[in-house]
């Protein structure tokens, strides 16, 4: 009976000792496995799915290759020495081959190790070579530049860069105001041209229509002639006739211009 009420215990402190021992090991998706023999990385990168580990002496270590943000600001100096505020928020990823390398050179923290002190190296670098104006005006070309550059420092450690945004540039209040005023002087004289432009137009209407009327009277001089006159003088008195209602103007005081003599 002794014997038979072990079984069961033993089949359970098995399975509990299989279960610590643990010699299978999972890499889920958008993860690679590194195998560490007490401490010691290998060079093979683990596929997803599940692997052998030998119990207690190797572990089996997990490295995000999937696509990660990070976000960060500082300060830089432009090419005109203007202290420039910098946020600037990259994607990135380590690529799938290079997971060993990140592992056992960076840590496992690629972020922090790497990928910061990069981003704020080639800000500074990049800022310096424009002027504050320009880091607005020509902001693609200064993202290309730091993108640039971080993708040629950041292969060399297994981190590909997927997209890098400058999210905002910030300047002093003082630098603020003169970019502020110069945009209102050349507003008002892009104003002060297109009235200038306008007026020179309406007085070139203008002129325009002053030599059309002299034109038209100059024609019409020349169509008069004095049958002309004389019709327009017959054409007058017809109107004025018609126009008559058969009575005579009233006129008080001095001479009586008609007399009414009766029959």
């Amino acid at each position: 009976m002794n014997r038979i009420s072990l079984k069961p215990l033993a089949v359970v402190a098995a399975l509990i000792l299989l279960w610590a021992l643990a010699p299978f090991g999972t890499v889920p998706a958008g993860y690679r496995g590194v195998m560490t023999t007490f401490g010691s990385p290998g060079a093979q990168v683990l596929s997803e799915g599940i692997h052998f580990r030998v119990p207690l002496a190797q572990r089996l270590n997990l490295v995000n290759v999937s696509i990660q943000k990070g976000e960060g600001e500082g300060d830089a100096a432009s090419r005109d020495l203007q202290t420039v505020h910098t946020r600037v928020a990259l994607n990135y990823h380590v690529l799938p081959e290079g997971a060993v390398s990140v592992y056992r050179d960076l840590g496992n923290e690629p972020g922090q190790r790497i990928i910061l002190p990069a981003v704020q190296e080639a800000v500074k670098a990049v800022t310096a070579r424009f002027t504050a104006e320009e880091l607005v005006a020509k902001r693609t070309d200064v993202r290309d530049q730091i993108v640039a550059q971080l993708r040629e420092r950041l292969a060399r450690h297994g981190v590909a860069v997927d997209e890098f945004s400058i999210v905002n540039f910030n300047f002093s209040k003082s630098f603020n105001d003169a970019i502020e005023a110069k945009t209102t002087a050349e507003q008002l004289k892009l104003k002060a041209e297109r009235d200038l432009q306008r007026i020179e137009v309406e007085a070139k209407q203008r002129v325009a229509q002053a030599r059309a009327e002299a034109e038209s009277l100059a024609i019409q001089r020349q169509q008069v002639t004095p049958e002309l006159i004389r019709l327009r003088e017959m054409e007058n008195q017809r109107l004025a006739i018609e126009k008559w209602d058969g009575k005579l103007p009233n006129v008080s005081g001095g001479a009586v211009p008609f007399i009414n003599v009766k029959q």
